[in-house]
């Protein structure tokens, strides 16, 4: 079920992980050495992974799985925490229970997978936490103001692990994507009026001019989670085509 690569002999839990860039980030991290097991409401994935029911909104079914991956595998040493949603519309778009239902996923279902991986975690020689964050927590995007403030909060949160499981020898650290070429963009262009120039817009939003690939976010996600990074904590590290950072002049 391993290879030989940097993660020979551990074991990944990546929730969210039967699609996009949890499924991804999944078969990177078994094709580089690691048994892992993909935590998602729908668990149907392709071998070698392994499928494991999880619900983050669910406590007990987040520590039901985490346990099952523990009994399975026999400890576990990497935590992907990348089961999210996505939301549109301004502040006023959505009403009290869309907040919490987006926060709830995307913030709480983190918590409430770190804590239950944490005592395994800890028992861990490279125990290493990676969240999803995104590029919208920190450079201001139309109609994405709940999603803004949850992966806002992914960012804060990531920090505070950080610097609480430093000393316990749990690294963590966030990926911020830009726009991924994920399920979820195709859903936004299918329902989009004109979805070729709408996804044009997405593309030319980015400096690079392409949607990110979900290959390009596993990638970093690997980067973080690996032994080889023990130096590399309370890092976000943006993969989003210089969406954040660059101020580029009109191509002539």
């Amino acid at each position: 079920m391993t290879g030989g690569g940097e993660f020979a002999g551990l074991v990944a839990a990546v929730t969210g992980g039967a699609s996009g860039i949890g499924l991804a980030t999944a078969r990177l991290l078994a094709d580089r050495g690691a048994r892992v097991a993909c935590l998602d409401v729908r668990p149907e994935v392709p071998e070698p992974l392994a499928g494991v029911r999880c619900d983050v909104t669910d406590d007990t079914s987040v520590r039901s799985a985490v346990a099952e991956v523990v009994e399975a595998f026999g400890g576990l040493d990497v935590l992907v925490n990348n089961a999210g949603i996505g939301a549109q519309g301004d502040v006023a778009a959505g009403g009290d229970a869309e907040w919490h239902r987006v926060l709830d996923v995307n913030v709480v279902g983190m918590a409430r997978a770190t804590r239950a991986a944490l005592p395994h975690l800890r028992r861990s020689d490279h125990a290493a936490v990676v969240n999803m964050g995104s590029i919208a927590a920190s450079a201001g995007l139309p109609q994405r103001a709940v999603y803004s403030a949850s992966k806002g909060a992914v960012h804060a949160l990531t920090l505070a692990m950080a610097a609480d499981h430093l000393h316990e020898g749990v690294r963590v650290n966030a990926v911020a994507p830009g726009t991924v070429d994920t399920p979820w963009i195709a859903r936004l262009l299918d329902a989009a009026d004109d979805p070729e120039a709408e996804r044009a817009a997405l593309e030319a939003r980015q400096p690079q001019g392409r949607l990110v690939s979900a290959d390009e976010i596993a990638t970093a996600v690997a980067y973080l989670a690996s032994p080889l990074s023990g130096s590399t904590t309370g890092t976000v590290l943006a993969v989003d085509g210089g969406m954040q950072g660059l101020r580029l002049r009109p191509r002539t």
